[in-house]
């Protein structure tokens, strides 16, 4: 195989088609419906961050906070609340807007 075939050819398995297996389990796609706007809100945040080209540690010193907590609300592994989640959209020049639908 040449140099050019192991450009285009792609390892492994898409995310489309492992996700659209594991949504054939009911529980699984109740659980993923019930996470889906925290993973928006921290999908909100890092593009912010990142679009404002601002690092974790900036945007934690903006905030008040400490990085690690940057960090863990990033990775999805901190449950914030409605008031730290306020403090870190002022960090990033912006407004909460909360909304039951």
């Amino acid at each position: 195989m040449s140099n050019s075939d192991v450009k285009t050819k792609s390892a492994g398995i898409k995310f489309d088609d492992i996700k659209a297996q594991l949504m054939e389990d009911a529980a699984f796609e109740a659980e993923y419906n019930n996470l889906q706007p925290r993973y928006e809100l921290i999908s909100q945040i890092i593009e912010a961050r990142k679009g404002m080209k601002m690092t974790q540690e900036e945007l934690a010193k903006r905030a008040g906070t400490r990085k690690s907590n940057i960090s863990r609300l990033e990775s999805g592994s901190y449950n914030p609340s409605l008031d730290f989640l306020i403090k870190i959209a002022k960090g990033l020049g912006k407004d909460v807007h909360i909304e039951i639908r």
